[in-house]
């Protein structure tokens, strides 16, 4: 079985009032929406920050519990499979795994921000964890390019599809 993990589409980075560095295309979230419309097993995948006094002094916040940290007014919900993760890679959450091993699920499909980032490096702890990886281009969003090309050159490396 496959799933679909949505990435970090939150407010704070796709939002209306996103954070000022994050400038993905206009439509992102229609590209991540009618993707999530082709699957059956949808979970969104929440960056969320720790709430610690270095953090709280930081000019960009998403904590737990703030308009920042929720999924993106706009972004299709068809599941309650909401996952936070304090990392890049959200196999970093262990639940993630289990849940998804739980579930029968032997295949994961990216998508969401950033390519550069977030995306990029839950794929190879995908990849990591025992999952057939495909990163769907068409909705995925990069605002660090430089480091999407290392990155995908690491995961066409460990077996990674792309489309």
């Amino acid at each position: 079985m496959k799933a679909l993990l949505v990435i970090d589409m939150q407010e704070f980075t796709v939002g209306k009032n996103h954070a000022k560095m994050f400038k993905y295309e206009p439509d992102i979230i229609s590209k991540v929406n009618k993707v999530i419309k082709q699957n059956e097993f949808v979970v969104y995948i929440r960056n969320i920050m720790k709430n610690n006094f270095i953090n709280r002094l930081a000019p960009m916040k998403c904590f737990d519990g703030s308009l920042e940290a929720e999924l993106a007014e706009g972004l299709k919900r068809v599941s309650e499979n909401v996952f936070d993760k304090y990392a890049g890679d959200a196999f970093s959450n262990e639940k993630l795994g289990a849940f998804l091993k739980k579930n029968g699920v032997r295949e994961v499909e990216l998508v969401g921000v950033d390519g550069g980032g977030c995306v990029a490096l839950t794929a190879i702890g995908a990849v990591n964890a025992g999952f057939k990886v495909t990163l769907n281009t068409s909705a995925i969003g990069t605002v660090f390019k430089s480091k999407q090309k290392v990155y995908y050159k690491t995961l066409r490396e460990l077996g990674a599809e792309f489309i």
